[in-house]
């Protein structure tokens, strides 16, 4: 990842109050329709109550907005996506069900700036949101396709698990189930995210 690029974790009440900039870069990075956004707002305000959560943004040196975000947090059962994830893997293998999903850390959302792609952010947000986790995998849902997204999971040890899901309420467009053995598969000197005993980033 490039020098220029500072990572840094948020703490889920920073999380929150930075949540209006991290909407803009989920909106410019998916490009989903604007009348997605409230409720993807909502489940994110949702995913920060979950238990060890954690949340890493990548800013650049001397700016004050950020580049790139990615949070995750503990899956179990109760949760919308691991239930119905799970429960699919479950139905077709059940032992890929407990190795995958049994003690999984789960990336819900990952993304850099049109602007700032290909320049290893993708990654080094990724290193830095499953560095020191002790769940046995992480586990995440991608757009299906040879996308970028995709060929940066797989080098960093992620397998199919389900190569074209369709989730409830999106029957036309199919998302690949990833999962990989934690910690992930070593791509050169990480980079850890720093953490402010007093967070200055106003979002």
């Amino acid at each position: 990842m490039r020098t220029d690029i500072e990572l840094w974790e948020l703490a889920a009440p920073a999380f929150l109050h930075a949540l209006p900039a991290l909407m803009e870069i989920y909106a410019a990075a998916m490009e989903p329709p604007r009348e997605q956004l409230a409720g993807r707002r909502s489940i994110m305000r949702e995913h920060a109550r979950n238990a060890r959560f954690r949340s890493v943004i990548a800013l650049p040196r001397g700016n004050a907005d950020a580049a790139g975000f990615g949070y995750g947090f503990h899956g179990h059962p109760g949760q919308w996506w691991h239930d119905i994830v799970s429960g699919e893997v479950c139905e077709r293998d059940p032992e890929a069900e407990r190795r995958w999903f049994g003690d999984s850390f789960e990336v819900a959302e990952l993304h850099v700036l049109p602007g700032h792609q290909g320049r290893g952010i993708g990654r080094g947000l990724l290193e830095a949101l499953t560095a020191a986790r002790k769940e046995r995998t992480a586990a995440l849902s991608t757009p299906a396709g040879p996308t970028v997204a995709r060929s940066l999971y797989l080098s960093c040890g992620f397998v199919d698990v389900l190569p074209e899901f369709h989730f409830p309420g999106s029957p036309h467009r199919p998302f690949t189930i990833m999962a990989a053995p934690l910690p992930l598969r070593a791509s050169g000197r990480r980079r850890p995210a720093r953490r402010s005993p007093a967070w200055q980033w106003t979002g």
